[in-house]
């Protein structure tokens, strides 16, 4: 009797621990919103290339990302964004558990894995309460290496100085691994 009313004490005291969550929902809900962003990011850089080259696919990046991630993040109910540990934008630095992602992603790569494909995901408890987590690699695509490859052109490395004095996301070829879509979602405890 006594050993039973500790557990239901214990289960108690720790809400959203005996909950469960519909963790293929969640993916599908991350996976949604996430690809929901990278196509609306890319509709903006090509229109960008088309309109103007480079020079204005950085301005959509440095204006506009952003805020398509916000709208995305806001009509899905996450929080999206993108990280790298080689990032233009400082702001766009993986935490702990986004770095050792980012490491397996690039481990599961060089195991052969199609870098377009890599994706990782787990509810984790925070202090907040649990949290889903979602990252789906961003690999290097050809058109990408204007901006991110070994030969950029001067007037972009100009530009690319101006905007971000710290870029880091510069020397990549294609397939390599720019970086990550991360996305979170707090979940209700039952």
């Amino acid at each position: 009797m006594k050993k039973t009313l500790l557990i239901l004490g214990v289960a108690v005291l720790i809400p959203g621990v005996c909950a469960s969550y519909d963790e293929s929902a969640e993916l599908d809900w991350a996976m949604e919103a996430t690809n929901e962003y990278a196509v609306a990011l890319k509709s903006e850089l090509m229109a960008a290339m088309h309109a103007g080259g480079a020079i204005e696919a950085i301005e959509v990046c440095n204006t506009k990302a952003l805020v398509i991630g916000q709208e995305v993040s806001e009509a899905n109910n996450v929080h999206l964004s993108r990280v790298s540990t080689r990032n233009r934008n400082p702001g766009n630095a993986p935490n702990e558990w986004q770095a050792a992602v980012l490491e397996t992603f690039e481990a599961r790569k060089l195991a052969g894995a199609d870098p377009g494909t890599l994706t990782w995901h787990e509810i984790s408890q925070t202090e907040n309460g649990p949290e889903f987590r979602f990252m789906k690699a961003i690999p290097t695509a050809g058109l990408c290496l204007q901006c991110h490859g070994t030969d950029i052109a001067p007037p972009v490395a100009e530009k690319l100085a101006e905007l971000y004095p710290e870029d880091q996301a510069t020397g990549f070829s294609v397939g390599d691994l720019r970086g990550a879509f991360v996305v979170t979602r707090l979940l209700e405890s039952d």
